[in-house]
């Protein structure tokens, strides 16, 4: 049985590039080969509780291409965990870091677990017992993770000084996002967010969107959101709607992105912050604005939703937070999409940094970070738009070519599956 027939979730993450293969015209063959993972890791990893009991977690790691590169991908712990989640996110991860040309295949990893609800010693114990259970399938040149949901620089320094012990090798590229005082890069913290700003500075320019002013509206209030937050408030929108896993905050008149991030770290939510009005986790994605910013877990705007989007644009910065259906719908309404693919790419593109600076044992400045970030992110999406001419009579993605609806998803994986094919052409795997 075929791989791709196992869950209906990892089929929908594969739709676009079934669309895309479809305008290149690639044989089913081929689109087999790159739909399918190539590695799938599952583990049992027992766990001492700090009441004294044992508990054993499942743990999966997916190495989905490595064409282009060692795979590449963050761990993730989430009680929603599962294989068919896994899976997707790696193949996700092909296709971003094909998208902005970085060397590298796509990974994924992660535990069923509630991290909300364990100490840090128990957490600890459960980095450790994962990074031991997969060490023989990672390491610098193979399969390299970084952090995701539920994880942190903390958590890549206990899973980097396991893989030490059980290598007896002490190399920093085994994983990225660490402290800095271990080979950590400056600027990764706020990569994703920053990539992001530079996209929607790149996508306002294209399409005449003016910045000054713009209503921004954010679900997902976290490491990733709060950053892109910042950067576009600095430069003149509007923050008028946030939220986080227990609620949300509403002012028409904007609110200030830092004293946000304080009111969450206080009282563990935005919900509350002085001045606002509460709203659900869910109603920042459809309250009046011209920029939406979905940053919180996948398949979040549905075909039951997406009709109640008002935004202009909408910078995806969660992986997978809209449905193809959902897709298709945005489309007719004439929402420009900056998919997940393009737009949450400078996480990974800045671990990217952080690999090279290791390998190298030389540092880069702040700044050179920064600017070398921007020139990946705004060529990423230049390529993506002028690949969306070439297969379009015109700019607003909503031209039937080949009885398809070209957007700048579609675009984006054409162009990202284009760069594997190659690839995975020139090793002769196809």
């Amino acid at each position: 049985m075929s791989v791709l027939k196992e869950s209906s979730l990892y089929e929908e993450s594969l739709k676009p590039l079934r669309e895309a293969s479809a305008i290149l015209n690639l044989e089913s063959n081929v689109v087999e080969a790159i739909a399918n993972p190539e590695r799938v890791l599952i583990v049992s990893i027992p766990v001492k509780m700090d009441n004294g009991k044992v508990k054993t977690f499942t743990g999966y790691r997916v190495q989905h291409n490595t064409a282009r590169g060692p795979a590449k991908g963050g761990i993730r712990y989430h009680p929603s965990v599962c294989l068919d989640e896994v899976k997707s996110l790696a193949f996700w991860m092909s296709i971003k870091n094909a998208v902005v040309g970085i060397p590298y295949g796509g990974g994924k990893g992660g535990i069923t677990c509630n991290p909300k609800e364990m100490s840090q010693n128990e957490l600890e114990r459960l980095t450790r017992g994962y990074a031991a259970a997969i060490a023989k399938f990672v390491g610098p040149d193979i399969d390299i993770p970084a952090p995701d949901v539920g994880t942190n620089a903390q958590i890549m320094g206990w899973f980097a000084d396991e893989y030490y012990k059980i290598t007896g090798k002490y190399e920093p590229g085994i994983i990225t996002s660490k402290p800095l005082s271990i080979g950590g890069s400056v600027g990764r913290e706020p990569a994703t967010g920053r990539g992001g700003f530079f996209v929607t500075i790149e996508a306002a320019k294209t399409f005449d969107i003016p910045l000054k002013g713009a209503r921004v509206s954010i679900q997902g209030y976290g490491n990733v959101a709060q950053p892109i937050a910042q950067y576009l408030y600095e430069i003149g929108c509007k923050i008028v709607a946030v939220s986080d896993s227990v609620g949300g905050a509403y002012n028409p008149d904007g609110m200030h992105p830092l004293k946000l991030a304080e009111h969450k770290e206080k009282t563990r939510s935005v919900k509350g912050f002085p001045g606002s009005k509460e709203i659900s986790t869910t109603d920042p994605l459809t309250i009046d604005c011209d920029i939406l910013v979905p940053a919180a877990l996948e398949n979040q705007i549905t075909k039951e939703n997406a009709d109640k989007i008002k935004a202009k644009l909408m910078v995806e910065l969660a992986n997978g937070p809209t449905t193809p259906e959902a897709d298709k719908i945005l489309q007719e309404k004439g929402v420009i999409v900056l998919p997940d693919v393009l737009a949450s790419a400078g996480g990974v593109t800045v671990s990217y940094f952080e690999w090279v600076q290791n390998r190298m044992g030389y540092y880069w400045t702040e700044e050179e970070v920064d600017d070398k970030l921007k020139r990946v992110m705004t060529t990423a999406f230049k390529e993506v738009y002028q690949t969306a001419k070439q297969y379009c009579l015109d700019t607003s993605f909503r031209v039937h070519t080949k009885a398809h609806q070209l957007n700048l998803r579609t675009a984006t994986y054409i162009l990202a599956v284009k760069r594997i094919y190659e690839a995975m052409k020139a090793l002769g795997r196809i």
